[in-house]
């Protein structure tokens, strides 16, 4: 007498179940956690740093340090700390090699003899500030 409550509960939850997938469109890819169809582009910027884009295409970042006293030069093969040249309000930064020169949003990098970054702007966010 114990199996007829079981059989009947069995059968109510699959016809309950059937009923419920005829309702609508069940998109199950939407409940996976790791299914995603479209991927989620991550941004490029790294923290804390502006973005310049340059004439040619070149781009690269800048991150402040030291409450303006140097920056993070960011560039697609490597990375160098600059020191301000000076203790005026010019932006100009160097490391006896590379001067970045910095003027409200455009910047010019000059690596060495020839100017290699000209025409730069920043890339939709504000010229970085001293940090504090």
């Amino acid at each position: 007498m114990q199996r007829k409550p079981m059989r009947v509960t069995g059968a109510a939850v699959a016809c309950i179940s059937l009923l419920l997938a005829g309702c609508g469109d069940i998109n199950v890819r939407k409940y996976i956690p790791f299914g995603n169809d479209t991927p989620q582009e991550r941004s490029r910027t790294p923290t804390n740093a502006t973005e310049y884009q340059c004439s040619a295409g070149k781009r690269f970042y800048v991150r402040t340090l030291e409450g303006g006293a140097a920056v993070w030069l960011i560039l697609q093969e490597r990375e160098v700390r600059l020191n301000k040249l000076g203790a005026g309000t010019d932006q100009r930064y160097s490391n006896g090699i590379a001067v970045l020169e910095l003027k409200g949003s455009d910047a010019t990098l000059t690596d060495g003899a020839a100017a290699a970054f000209t025409g730069c702007k920043t890339g939709g966010s504000e010229a970085p500030s001293p940090a504090k």
